[in-house]
């Protein structure tokens, strides 16, 4: 493996990685999702030229710009959420801080985020996030879709192991910070017995999460071709069932999906997860002093 470069200038589009990074960012409007701004480090692992990725809308953003950007008096400080499309820590972002970056502009301009991530690395992160919660709304969610190791080592190799997740929704909840926990997305036949559901409820509670909540697996065209094919590999007496539950569709239909929300939402209960109250909540923003003429 080549050396690994220099720490890059936050502003800089030409940076070298050996893995990716990604940051990305969605405002939600009126129940409207718009990704705004997307930036990545790309990896080099294919030979190809590393670059920062452009959003949807075309908008292409350093972190100075993207700091304007909030501070436009047409911005009305939406809520953004943070890693809708990829997970905000990645492995590179450990060298990066990319993400670190996007927070900190955030919390300086009061703007109210959701972050969802696998990555305990995000503990590193700890004082922006408390700073950011005394001038604005803010929630964090783990994605925990399960705590049975041979379900989580075969479909999410390479992440964090989900123990170590619900640590890190210790140390932030310890911290004041809203931390929750997503389990989700929840795979029919394979992760959704009550006793594997009540374990990671159980799990969360005793981590202190703010709040829980599950959603079912849907798969998309592309991505439905690559799970089936690893379903295939992994649990071959699954495979009929899933082409005929996922058959012409992405989403399950409601009477598939209520049961097990319906269970989990039981399980919270039970282990008494409410909605917690001694979180940081942001400070009244000063009032700016009209001068006497």
């Amino acid at each position: 493996m080549p050396p690994m470069p220099a720490d890059p200038p936050a502003d800089r589009d030409d940076v070298p990685a050996l893995a990716s990074a990604t940051s990305t960012f969605v405002i939600i409007t009126g129940g409207f999702r718009t990704t705004v701004w997307s930036r990545s480090v790309v990896g080099s692992s294919h030979g190809g030229v590393p670059r920062r990725s452009t959003t949807a809308d075309g908008v292409r953003m350093g972190r100075s710009t993207f700091a304007r950007e909030l501070a436009r008096r047409t911005w009305k400080r939406e809520p953004v959420a943070i890693g809708a499309a990829t997970d905000p820590y990645q492995p590179a972002e450990g060298r990066y801080k990319l993400t670190r970056s996007c927070l900190e502009v955030l919390r300086d301009a009061r703007n109210p985020f959701h972050l969802i991530t696998r990555s305990p690395m995000i503990v590193r992160d700890l004082d922006v996030l408390v700073e950011a919660a005394t001038r604005a709304d803010l929630s964090i969610t783990f994605s925990v879709p399960t705590l049975d190791e041979d379900v989580w080592r075969k479909t999410e190799p390479g992440t964090p192991p989900p123990r170590q997740r619900l640590r890190a929704v210790r140390t932030l909840v310890d911290a004041g910070i809203k931390a929750g926990v997503g389990m989700a997305p929840v795979l029919p036949g394979i992760s959704d017995r009550p006793d594997q559901l009540r374990a990671v409820v159980e799990a969360a509670r005793e981590a202190g999460a703010a709040s829980i909540w599950t959603n079912v697996l849907y798969l998309r065209p592309g991505t439905r071709e690559h799970f089936l094919a690893e379903l295939a590999r992994d649990w071959p007496e699954h495979v009929e069932r899933y082409e005929q539950l996922y058959a012409q569709r992405a989403y399950l239909p409601a009477a598939e999906v209520a049961p097990v929300k319906k269970l989990v939402a039981r399980l919270r209960d039970d282990a008494g997860v409410p909605e917690r109250q001694r979180f940081i909540r942001p400070a009244a923003e000063p009032e700016q002093l009209a001068l006497a003429i």
